[in-house]
């Protein structure tokens, strides 16, 4: 009889620890415990299946309030509001009347600031129409030479009440001349007004693999401006720690809170040489964060980021909680894919929800089709969307550190950030961030973390959803924009011819104060100003403040998405479809009932369709062994196949393969593949004609990338 009230304490009594891990450890039979139910990380990190408190002795509070030291659990100690973070979304499109458009609907649709990535031209500070600008203008991004770009773009936004953040790459001095002169022009209280200029050239360097000067007077150019902003515009930040070259390029969440710190250090230096004290120099930086789809991975990464920041601060002799660390968070391109993009409305929301729990101040939401070219209204409105469902229906925002005492991601946490301040040290010991990184010392340390993951990734122990795992061939890929460069590029020449003066005012004392003789901090930025405001374009600014430098040059770090291997597979499939009306074809020869072959069946249509082969299945053959090959041969013959893949069962195996194989031979197959791991028996089914195996543990990638070129299919 049930008592009125449920007592989990005596109904439920507590189990020790050790008594439930000799319970486990007899029902494994002898299997290893740390094999079979601990999960080991990329990053070194042992992820148990069970958390008690002796995971994460509680005493002492180590992790601290939120907004307190070690600021771990957040930055701030309440919401100053119940959205609980900045909705910035990106804008790319070269076609300013278009991006002006979707800018006022993210507006109007709850976002509450903007990204705007200028293209591949202007990051390197070059105009529309530079000899050297033919194949990068229009390219990845917004077209923003002159003043009246700048107009068409921000027509009719309050820049009193959107805040603004540039993505301009080298140019970002420049870039944030023109942005603060639309602000002047509009009227805008600069004490008011909000934003990020984002200086970053180690990660326009790593990126890139050059930068249009040495690397010392791109530093000098981030101090200048970080002191104009801190005594000009106190609600912007000017330098962005930016770690996504690394994070695309396959660093671990260990490395990457490495590289954040070491970024983070050089630029507090090159801020302190400009003269600003470190408290003011720290106000000045944006971390910005790459996330993957591992939640609990990536909640902790924000939070071990906090504490670590919080520890360099504590060393610059930063009071606690005076400036505290501002994170800006959005999904990795190293997880976002272009088949079945719509499985990118999970990864996103998966990456949006973890910067909320994470604490992160700014988070953008990638629309669903980024990966494919230039997002739809459709997509722009899910992204935007997933912000509003978050905060306003899940009230994510209302919770600050929801993860705080979970055993498990405080335990996270804890390993992230002892990995973490290693990796910090180890860069350090190389002469700090852009030394390691023009020796090539970074590079080599992430090609070797990156390494075990595309070993995985390319044998389906690291699946990638809708590309190496339940592919589609008949997918139908949502419409792609691409921009009219041809209708677009001699228009922005046209401006550029029009309105770019031969002679604006203050270029000469630009290119002199650019040389840093003689200036104080802000100088350099003040006359980019001026000049701005007599309509210098921005080659103009960018030549006079790298005027006569030489550039600097390394291999950039490639990025590595996960599905790109699998992708290329699926693009040559495409083009041998095209070309021949057919994709490759294999034909999946079922021995024994259903039950017999249905499983191995189903791993070789989806092994097979994640390369683009399509798939036929023959009804189940049945009878004796030599029954068995006659219909095997015969169904081959019929469907013409050049590759076969025998399904079955091992019992079967023993009996049929064989003979089922040089049958197959014999009518004309060129390619017989067997399902199944062959062991001892392996010589023997060689022997009778099979030429590859396919199992759980076989190399996917290289198995695919074989079978297309026997196909034709790849050149």
């Amino acid at each position: 009889m049930p008592t009125a009230e449920l007592d989990l304490t005596q109904d439920f009594p507590p189990v020790a620890y050790d008594t439930w891990r000799q319970a486990v450890e007899q029902t494994l039979r002898g299997a290893p415990f740390d094999k079979k139910l601990v999960t080991h990380t990329y990053e070194g990190i042992d992820l148990q299946p069970v958390y008690a408190a002796e995971n994460w002795p509680c005493a002492g509070d180590p992790s601290g309030f939120p907004g307190l030291s070690p600021a771990t659990r957040g930055a701030a100690p309440s919401n100053a509001d119940w959205l609980g973070w900045d909705a910035r979304q990106e804008h790319a499109d070269p076609d300013l009347e278009q991006s002006n458009q979707r800018i006022l609907e993210d507006l109007l649709g709850g976002a509450t600031s903007l990204q705007l990535r200028l293209d591949a031209a202007g990051r390197f500070g070059l105009d529309a129409d530079h000899p050297n600008a033919q194949t990068l203008a229009g390219r990845d991004g917004l077209i923003l030479s002159t003043p009246s770009d700048w107009r068409r773009l921000l027509q009719g936004v309050k820049l009193d009440i959107a805040g603004v953040a540039l993505e301009a790459g080298a140019a970002f001095l420049p870039a944030a001349a023109q942005l603060v002169a639309q602000l002047d022009e509009q009227g805008v209280d600069r004490a008011k007004a909000r934003g990020a200029f984002n200086a970053d050239p180690l990660a326009v360097l790593a990126r890139r693999g050059e930068f249009p000067s040495s690397l010392d007077h791109g530093m000098k150019l981030l101090g200048d401006l970080a002191a104009f902003t801190d005594a000009e515009l106190p609600g912007f930040t000017s330098v962005r720690v930016g770690t996504a070259p690394y994070h695309h390029a396959g660093a671990t969440a260990a490395q990457d809170l490495g590289l954040s710190l070491a970024t983070g250090v050089a630029y507090l230096r090159a801020m302190e040489s400009a003269g600003l004290e470190p408290e003011h120099a720290a106000r000045q930086l944006l971390f910005s964060v790459a996330l993957g789809t591992n939640l609990f991975l990536a909640v902790a990464k924000l939070r071990a980021a906090r504490r670590l920041w919080s520890q360099v601060l504590e060393g610059c002799g930063v009071s606690p909680g005076a400036a505290p660390m501002r994170i800006h968070c959005r999904a990795s391109k190293r997880v976002l894919t272009q088949r079945d993009p719509y499985a990118n409305l999970l990864r996103n929301t998966v990456c949006c929800f973890a910067g909320a729990l994470g604490g992160a101040q700014v988070i953008t939401a990638e629309p669903f089709d980024k990966a494919l070219g230039l997002p739809d209204t459709f997509s722009r409105r899910i992204a935007r969307n997933t912000h509003a469902v978050l905060s306003e229906e899940a009230h994510v925002a209302r919770v600050l550190d929801p993860a705080g005492g979970s055993w498990m991601i405080e335990s996270m946490t804890d390993g992230l950030a002892e990995k973490g301040w290693a990796f910090f040290r180890d860069i350090e010991k190389q002469g700090g961030m852009a030394e390691a990184l023009a020796s090539g010392w970074v590079r080599q340390q992430i090609d070797s973390a990156f390494a075990p993951r595309a070993k995985n990734i390319a044998r389906r122990r690291d699946p990638v959803t809708g590309v190496s795992e339940f592919p589609n061939l008949g997918e139908a890929a949502p419409p792609q924009r691409k921009p009219d460069l041809k209708r677009l590029l001699p228009a922005a020449h046209a401006r550029l011819a029009e309105e770019r003066p031969e002679h604006p005012d203050g270029l000469a004392r630009l290119t002199e104060t650019a040389t840093f003789s003689g200036t104080s901090p802000g100088d350099v930025s003040r006359a980019a100003l001026t000049c701005a405001q007599a309509g210098a374009s921005l080659g103009q600014l960018s030549s006079a403040v790298y005027a006569g430098r030489h550039r600097t040059a390394q291999p950039p770090l490639a990025p590595h998405p996960y599905a790109e291997p699998f992708e290329k597979l699926r693009d040559a499939s495409d083009r041998h479809l095209e070309l021949t009306g057919r994709r490759p074809q294999a034909l999946l020869v079922t021995l024994g009932a259903v039950a017999e072959h249905t499983v191995r069946a189903g791993f070789s249509r989806n092994l097979f369709e994640a390369g683009g082969i399509e798939t036929h299945a023959t009804p189940a053959i049945t009878g004796d062994p030599q029954a068995m090959a006659e219909q095997a041969a015969a169904q081959a013959s019929d469907a013409v196949a050049a590759l076969a893949c025998v399904c079955s069962s091992d019992p079967i195996y023993q009996e049929a393969a064989e003979p089922v194989a040089r049958a197959l031979k014999e009518a004309g197959v060129r390619t017989v593949v067997l399902a199944g791991f062959p062991g001892d028996r392996e010589d023997a089914y060689r022997a009778a004609g099979v030429d590859r195996f396919i199992y759980l543990k076989c190399d996917v990638l290289q198995t695919l990338t074989d079978l297309l070129a026997e196909a034709g299919a790849l050149v």
